[in-house]
This record gives structure tokens, sequence and C-alpha cells, in this order.
């Protein structure tokens, strides 16, 4: 059995959730994210957060598989600093929903100003409550810097990096993130991000503690099986059950729990 603790099953089917029930998923995490375009007001977002607080989770409780999420307004969307601010008010009002883990998936885009504002006033929303976060780190050509300036954030407001999941996370970014102690995730995709072999080559030169694996399957091409296709290559390569299952279940478990909302029965 495996977590998914990175999909986004709004733009999903209900086949695949039962595709994956059938390959082992037991519960995921869904972070708040783009929905293809750029919403224009507030109310949007709020009706976004009640599909992730209400109808995901008894879509996914017909296959048995728990279903979490995390809430925010993307950095794609951060730019309207206005708009952003009427959604982090409104955020509060749904931090009490049994599935909400924390704030995400937050971060920067492009590594402007207005998104590092938004970024910081969530760092500060998520301390006040005292839960979770979940990053999102920028597209390749800037993915180095913006990881480096948002983990300069995280330090900068005194989150504890124990308490933070920095996902996307590629060759050239892993090593930073774990050496500051944060927990490190790798998105597979068929053809951009991690493919589930590069994904393997990184656990082999870094190990396994503190890193996990996530579909992230979305609107894009994507794979919502990538998870158990990276325990089936790590199988090929002779590496042993204990660590496919410490990358696929034990460190997602160990992570999300500090939550006390995380759960693996829907």
């Amino acid at each position: 059995m495996y977590i998914d603790p990175h999909i986004h099953m709004v733009s999903r089917t209900t086949d695949d959730y039962q595709r994956m029930a059938l390959a082992g998923c037991v519960a995921i995490t869904e972070p708040a994210f783009w929905a293809g375009y750029d919403r224009s007001t507030a109310q949007g977002f709020a009706d976004y957060f009640r599909l992730l607080t209400d109808t995901e989770p008894k879509r996914a409780a017909q296959f048995g598989i728990a279903h979490h999420t995390w809430l925010c307004i993307n950095p794609k969307e951060s730019e309207d600093v206005g708009l952003a601010r009427e959604v982090l008010g409104l955020i509060p009002g749904f931090l009490d929903r049994p599935n909400v883990l924390g704030i995400g998936e937050i971060g920067l885009n492009k590594n402007s100003r207005n998104e590092l504002l938004v970024l910081e006033e969530h760092i500060a929303l998520a301390k006040r409550y005292g839960v979770l976060i979940l990053v999102h780190t920028p597209h390749l050509e800037d993915k180095l810097k913006g990881t480096i300036l948002i983990m300069d954030a995280m330090r900068n407001q005194g989150v504890d990096p124990g308490r933070v999941l920095i996902d996307h996370v590629e060759e050239h970014t892993v090593r930073h993130v774990l050496d500051r102690g944060f927990w490190a995730g790798m998105t597979l995709y068929p053809d951009t991000k991690m493919t589930p072999q590069r994904a393997v080559d990184v656990f082999e030169v870094h190990g396994t503690d503190r890193l996990w694996i996530n579909s992230a399957g979305d609107w894009g091409v994507s794979d919502p099986l990538a998870v158990p296709k990276c325990r089936v290559e790590m199988r090929r390569r002779g590496h042993l059950q204990d660590a496919i299952q410490k990358v696929s279940f034990d460190n997602p478990l160990q992570f999300l729990s500090q939550s006390g909302r995380f759960r693996l029965e829907p």
C-alpha cells in the first residue's frame, strides 16, 4: 500500500480513484492549486475550498481512500495582492474542517515581489494556527533561486523546517532543502519535472531520509499511478522493500501525522 501526498483530484475522473485504490493507494493529500485559469473573485476560492473539504472526501471514500487537503491562494494567482488578502481572510473559516492539514501549496512562481509578499502572509497564517505547510517551488529556470528565497522566508519567520514540505525538488535543489532541515517531495511526471527513473537516481545519491514521491496528477500530462510505477522501478533496480515502503508510505505518514488529522481510513 502507498500514500500519494500531493495529487490534484479535482482534475481527475472518478475512474482514477478506482485505479489508484486497485494499485494500493490508501490515502492522499490534495493541495489547493491553480484551476487552469485565474479566478477573478474570492468567492471562486470559497467554492473551491468547499469542493476540497466536502465533495472530494466523499468521492475518495467510495474507494476506501482517505482524502486530506491544504488551503491557500496559489503563487500563480498571487500577483493580485488585494485578491490574495481576501482569500487569506477566508481560509481560517475552513481550517477546522476535519480533512484540512495546513497551508499549501504556497511558494513562488516567477519569484516576484508580490508573490513573495503573499508567501510571507501565508507563512504568518500557518504559524498563527499552528498548521503544517506544503510548498510549491518555481519551474526549472527559476527553481534554485526560488527555493532559496522560500527557505529564507521560512527562516525569517522562525518556522520549524521539520513541519514544512518543499515539493517539486529536482537534482539541483534536493540537497539544499535537506541540508536546511526541510522535508522534500519529488513530483513524478511522464515528461517534465521528475520521472520515476530520475527519482530513484536521487534516492541512490541522497538516501531516503525526509524524502517522498508524489504524482501531483493535474490538468496537464500527468499520471495518477506515478507513485506505484516508481515503486516498481525501485524494485527492478534491486532496492529492498523497506526502502520502497519508506519513501512511498512511511515518510509521508511520519510528516503528515504531525497535523493530528491525518488518517489512513476514510
